[in-house]
């Protein structure tokens, strides 16, 4: 059984004990673990500890190969995205690989020549990991798979995987090479509407075909009726991936009533840190433990706007990191990033200022419409998300002028 982090897989490891508790010894057959974690596992067993090559090393060597003046078309944005969505997912090393390789959903058109020349860059890429004596996170489950597709000795019987719309290529190859349950050997369970980073691509394409064999959920067992609604204006009625399938959003039931969220677009940041801190003061008068409340941002550089307001509402706060250990008797405050997978009974998402969400600085790096499409949705996923880790209560929060997004919020 695995997921994306250590803390969704640790938590789902705890369910599981419950859920088996009659039958303790079925537990021992059952790992649960991150696919990061299983990966480097693996790697290590078979060809030793994995070096993962850092966004620096690999950004630095596509600005140092750019700025030598290759081909003015080529910008660092645009190479950083071949980089992300072509040649790492792809493994393309070479270039016969990465000549004949499909740029399926890229609008920016390359000729021959121009393809040439994004290999010049790409190759140095290839070459400052090599170097470093590294590997990417997609050549590592690459390699695996690589291993594994032609082993009579694999791992596991079968993988259920949660979280499911935000595998990678390299993730699901992985994933389909470890086990040996044939047809039936993996499961997936996920939410396209919550797919915040991955870009999308074809299961289908890599012989994992769901269609027809998948079902939607249509029981919301942990957000209020409200709060589920509200944020379902987002997303639109239906979500669709690349092979076709579809999400129909209406239909859903929440097993439970709430107030309705608030949104509030304050005047400046004053105004907006004495509503959120009014706000959660109200909360905890009502019985709710400061561990029960969180606090949203969209990048690190809000965190010190959510800081203020918890510290004017008189409570103690933790910032959590990427192991997103919440305290008992702090408000816990993160980045929405790290929000998926997380529950409290009450959540203030703040700062959702234009400009914010969607970030700015991702819409002006962008130079292919399909990305900008792309930014486009996986931002407005990313407040869906955010906004539905509320259990009971939530407030979203601006400061003029307001994101595009509350429009939608608000209906």
């Amino acid at each position: 059984m695995t997921t994306f982090t250590n803390a969704l897989a640790s938590a789902l490891n705890t369910k599981l004990r419950r859920l088996i508790s009659s039958e303790p010894a079925l537990g021992e057959r059952i790992e649960v673990c991150s696919l990061d974690s299983v990966g480097e596992r693996l790697y290590r067993a078979h060809f030793g500890a994995a070096k993962i090559a850092s966004d620096e090393t690999v950004a630095e060597a596509i600005k140092a190969a750019c700025h030598a003046g290759v081909e003015k078309k080529l910008t660092v944005p645009l190479m950083l995205a071949e980089w992300e969505e072509i040649a790492d997912p792809g493994q393309l090393g070479t270039w016969e690989a990465y000549r004949h390789a499909s740029r399926l959903g890229r609008k920016t058109r390359l000729s021959e020549a121009q393809r040439a020349a994004a290999w010049v860059i790409l190759e140095k890429v290839w070459e400052a990991i090599r170097a470093g004596g590294s590997v990417t996170r997609a050549g590592l489950f690459t390699r695996l798979a690589e291993h594994f597709s032609g082993s009579a000795n694999l791992p596991y019987d079968f993988a259920v995987v949660d979280e499911a719309q935000d595998i990678g290529v390299a993730q699901l190859r992985f994933l389909a090479s470890v086990t040996t349950g044939g047809k039936n050997s993996l499961f997936f369970a996920g939410d396209l509407g919550q797919r915040i980073f991955q870009l999308p691509f074809s299961w289908k394409a890599l012989g994992v075909d769901v269609r027809g064999r998948s079902t939607t959920l249509k029981i919301n067992y942990r957000t209020s009726h409200q709060i589920r609604g509200q944020a379902d204006r987002l997303l639109g009625l239906e979500v669709s991936d690349v092979d076709g399938n579809k999400e129909e959003r209406k239909g859903t039931i929440s097993l439970f009533n709430g107030p309705a969220p608030l949104v509030v677009v304050a005047s400046d940041q004053d105004a907006e840190t004495q509503t959120v801190a009014g706000w959660l003061r109200e909360r905890v008068g009502e019985g709710l433990a400061p561990q029960e409340i969180s606090v949203f941002v969209r990048s690190d550089q809000q965190i010190d706007r959510a800081r203020r307001a918890v510290e004017a509402a008189g409570l103690p706060l933790k910032v959590l990191d990427e192991r997103v250990d919440t305290t008992v008797g702090r408000v816990s405050i993160c980045t929405m990033h790290l929000a998926k997978g997380l529950e409290f009974r009450a959540v203030a998402v703040m700062a959702c200022d234009d400009e914010v969400i969607p970030l700015r600085s991702r819409m002006e790096s962008v130079t292919d419409d399909s990305d900008l499409e792309e930014v486009y949705s996986t931002e407005r996923q990313l407040l869906y998300v955010a906004c539905t880790r509320a259990r009971d209560h939530l407030v979203v929060t601006a400061v003029k002028p307001a994101s595009e997004f509350l429009d939608d919020l608000r209906g």
